[in-house]
């Protein structure tokens, strides 16, 4: 199975957000990437189970080389994705349609590519941090440098990115960040430790956030530096890897603890803005992690419906019982309406950066809005669709035969990855009180509610419902004391991922397709009712039309 050419959903979002021919490209060159999934699925599982990277911290002669091990298939992946341009071509033309690509059709491979293995993607969404950090901010002298090199797609050498943050005593404090930047002529050396520092060992180049002598304490005295893994002669450039992280899940991507010892490192840009800077790259990531999100949910959903339409119980497949059709239609129309989302996010995102400067704040925060929302909601959506599908295969799903228990140990990670969902609760606060986000939020959903065809009216009452309730809510927060505001947020937040999901379910159904009409009517039921048992009848009566994409209802 083709899993682009099965995914009709996918298929619609990128005919609506790319242009003719852009799209004539799109179709064609991801089938042909989906086309070496089953190649790319046996590498991740051979990685997460045998071939794990390694450290070696010394060499024969009793050298620190701090090199980490890979296995030869993991190299092979990496090497094959990133010349498919998925971090290049945001940034450079792509050569059969001489213009640059943009973030949309990057996305799309990075959903497609995390439904074998999150871990591979970890280091791309590095790596187009890097690009985006460089591109944007650097100087030309280290664009030149870097930027090929970064971009590269089989012409050059490849550095692949990496972005240190986490320190041991900082964590999501990142304002409480102790690396040290020193100035050696018209460069820098980094004395500190990151903690938690991905693709390390693998990266050819890292973004750091260090503390020039003098600045002052907090995130507005961090300034952003490139760091390059090794020196010209191919030595460590005054670095080490101490250990790498033995974790849960995404297992193939090295994550460390690095030391830097007097590293060179260049300057980017305004050397008060690196926190800014960062938080840029940031946003990306988190999109990535939704989007990774969203792969893990496609992934588990795929493998519960193939099970359930093979496995014999009591007589009967598994797919005759109502309450495992319930089961998969729920999760269809929850995959779909938050992949719906999330490129529509990645549209809004993809619009701001192209002009980062001169982009309006309301649109910044509306987007940055949009990413803390859905970076929430998919991650907490992956780990559940990855129990359901566990649970849908019974035992078999326990054993590591199926791929099933290593979603559940990747999913786990992206609700930690790029903020948790307190610290992105507290971004939703610092927007409304700031920025006054909710108002823009509002505006956008009643626009969406306005254009509704009248065949989808019967769906907006909910929607208004909840909309009511929303401003009564934040009503309730604008009153509130310090303390008691960050605990309200939270609701808020869920709330408002609510009634945003809803307003794209009712979007995607404006073509008046029938599927995507009761999809709607399935998801907006589930979402903001989720009181009435009928929902579950009429949700289980249209198995055929969205599991199998029949073209009449069965009532």
């Amino acid at each position: 199975m083709n899993a682009y050419k099965e995914d009709q959903e996918l298929k619609d979002i990128l005919k609506k957000r790319l242009d003719a021919s852009f799209f004539a490209w799109a179709d064609e060159t991801l089938f042909q990437f989906a086309e070496r999934f089953p190649e790319f699925d046996r590498r991740a599982a051979h990685t997460d189970r045998e071939g794990q990277p390694r450290l070696i911290k010394y060499n024969r002669f009793g050298d620190k080389i701090s090199e980490v091990w890979v296995n030869d298939g993991y190299k092979q992946t990496a090497e094959e994705v990133y010349q498919t341009g998925i971090a290049a071509y945001p940034h450079k033309p792509i050569p059969e349609l001489n213009r640059k690509g943009n973030y949309i059709y990057s996305y799309a491979q990075g959903y497609l590519l995390s439904q074998i293995e999150p871990g591979f993607y970890c280091p791309v969404t590095l790596t187009m941090a890097v690009a985006l950090l460089i591109d944007h901010f650097a100087d030309p002298t280290l664009k030149e440098k870097f930027l090929p090199h970064v971009l590269a797609t089989g012409e050059t050498e490849l550095y692949e990115g990496a972005t240190f943050l986490t320190e041991k005593q900082g964590g999501s404090d990142v304002g409480a960040n102790e690396t040290r930047a020193v100035r050696d002529g018209d460069r820098y050396r980094l004395y500190g430790l990151k903690y938690f520092a991905s693709n390390a060992g693998r990266c050819g180049v890292a973004a750091v956030l260090a503390r020039m002598e003098g600045a002052p304490q907090g995130t507005k005295g961090l300034s952003l530096f490139l760091v390059p893994w090794r020196k010209e002669d191919g030595s460590l450039n005054g670095l080490s890897i101490r250990r790498l992280k033995d974790k849960l899940g995404v297992r193939a991507v090295p994550s460390a603890e690095v030391e830097f010892q007097g590293a060179e490192a260049y300057l980017v840009g305004d050397p008060s803005k690196g926190f800014y800077y960062m938080m840029e790259a940031l946003n990306l990531s988190r999109i990535c992690n939704a989007v990774a999100s969203v792969g893990i949910m496609r992934r588990a959903y795929v493998e519960a419906r193939a099970y359930a339409e093979k496995r014999e119980a009591f007589g009967h497949k598994l797919t005759a019982y109502p309450l495992v059709q319930q089961t998969l239609v729920s999760m269809a129309c929850r995959q779909e309406i938050q992949l719906y989302a999330c490129f529509d996010m990645i549209a809004l995102f993809d619009r701001v950066t192209s002009r980062l400067e001169e982009a309006q704040d309301e649109d910044k925060a509306l987007l940055r809005l949009k990413i803390a929302l859905l970076k929430i909601r998919t991650a907490q959506e992956a780990i559940d669709f990855a129990h359901q599908a566990i649970e849908l295969h019974g035992g078999n799903g326990y054993i590591e035969d199926f791929v099933t228990p290593r979603l559940l140990r990747d999913a786990q990670v992206l609700t930690v990855w790029e903020g948790p969902e307190n610290i992105l609760c507290l971004e939703v606060l610092r927007l409304i009180k700031k920025f006054n986000v909710d108002e823009c939020f509002i505006d956008e959903v009643r626009a969406i509610m306005d254009r509704t065809p009248d065949q989808l009216a019967h769906l907006l009452l909910p929607v208004e419902e909840a909309m009511q309730t929303l401003n009564a809510q934040l009503e309730q927060l604008k009153k509130a004391d310090a303390f008691s505001e960050t605990l309200l947020v939270k609701r808020i937040t869920h709330l408002m991922t609510d009634i945003y999901l809803s307003a794209m379910a009712l979007e995607a159904a404006w073509d008046g397709d029938s599927r995507k009409t009761v999809r709607a009517e399935i998801f907006i039921n589930e979402t903001l009712k989720n009181v009435d048992p009928a929902s579950d009848v009429f949700a289980a009566r249209h198995f055929d039309l969205i599991i199998n994409h029949t073209q009449t209802p069965i009532y």
